[in-house]
Parts: C-alpha cells; sequence; structure tokens
C-alpha cells in the first residue's frame, strides 16, 4: 500500500511540476518539434545529467551498489520504432502521455481527446501485439549493460559528456529560441 501512496504522491507532485513549467499546453510542447521553444529539452536534460551525477555520486561513496541494479536489456532496433511512433503522436497532438494527463487536469478538452486517443491505441496494440511481438526484440544490444562498458570508458567521462552535451544544448536552444522570435521592433 505504501507504494501505491508514494507512486500517487509523487506522480501528483511530477504532474503539479509540469503544469507550473506550462507543459500541460500543447503549444510549448510542440515548440521543441519546430525548435522554438526548447524548454522540454533543457528540463529533461537536466534530469538526466542530475540522475547520472547523482547515481555516480551515491555509487562512489557507497550508498548504492550499481552491480546490484536492474539494467534491462537493450533493443535499439525496437526502441528506435517505439521511439517514433510516440514521437510523431508528440508532435501531431502536441502531448506525450504525462502531459496529456496534466492537460486533462488543467480542463484542456484537446488533451481529453488526446488521452482517449492514446487509451483507444493501448487497446488495439494489445490486440495485436502477438502478430508483432517479434519487433519488441528488434536490434538487441547484448555487448554491455551501460554506455561505460558500451565505450570502455570511465562513468566520469560518460557524466563530464552529459554535461558539456547539456550546456550545449542550453547554448542552442538560447540561441534558436531568440533567432525565432526575430528582430524586437520598438513602437513609438
Amino acid at each position: 500500500m505504501s507504494e501505491i501512496l508514494s507512486g500517487l504522491l509523487l506522480g501528483g507532485a511530477f504532474g503539479y511540476v509540469l503544469e507550473r513549467a506550462g507543459f500541460g499546453n500543447p503549444n510549448k510542447l510542440t515548440g521543441q518539434f519546430r525548435l522554438t521553444d526548447w524548454s522540454v529539452f533543457k528540463v529533461m536534460f537536466t534530469a538526466i545529467v542530475f540522475a547520472a551525477v547523482g547515481l555516480l555520486f551515491l555509487e562512489r561513496v557507497g550508498y548504492v551498489d550499481a552491480g546490484n541494479l536492474f539494467v534491462p536489456p537493450a533493443f535499439l532496433g525496437a526502441a528506435a520504432l517505439g521511439g517514433a511512433f510516440v514521437g510523431a503522436g508528440f508532435a501531431i497532438g502536441g502531448y506525450c502521455p504525462g502531459t496529456s494527463v496534466v492537460g486533462l487536469m488543467s480542463g484542456r478538452i484537446d488533451a481529453a481527446i488526446f488521452l482517449l486517443g492514446l487509451l483507444l491505441g493501448t487497446v488495439l496494440f494489445a490486440g495485436i501485439y502477438p502478430s508483432i511481438e517479434f519487433l519488441t526484440t528488434l536490434g538487441e544490444y547484448a555487448k554491455a549493460d551501460s554506455l561505460p562498458d558500451a565505450f570502455h570508458i570511465s562513468g566520469i567521462s560518460i557524466d563530464v559528456g552529459l554535461i558539456i552535451a547539456a550546456v550545449g544544448v542550453f547554448i542552442l536552444g538560447s540561441w534558436m529560441e531568440k533567432k525565432s522570435k526575430g528582430p524586437v521592433s520598438s513602437q513609438v
């Protein structure tokens, strides 16, 4: 019961943060595909870097044993196919599964329609799953369980690379956002 309660509390808090950040608005979300609003990229990249650096730190101080963490097998082909479908739905509808719930709770009718489509798509997928199950294991990458293992470099090197990439995303995103707004005209 405590797992359900903690999941509901964390989910509610996450939804609140998404709404406060404006991620319940499909215009803000589709702005990432038009490269005019980099908020989602910045937030997600920050979360990835924070988790990676935090996990490495917790491992170094002995609080977490990375060897005991479950890492599911990587199916690169299946991930690319699923990512393409989810990305297309995101670009067309303006929502991902989480933000559609946030939009619904904010009273947005378009979010309710998107969420209904998402649920119908899930039922359809479950119905045809036996005939397409082979796609779920497409492109298995079994050579390593983590990026440091795959590239034969240290976890710190991966984290430094992530931090550099995040800084690059922030700089590029800020530049693209300014560029998309065009020159500011002064009116008298």
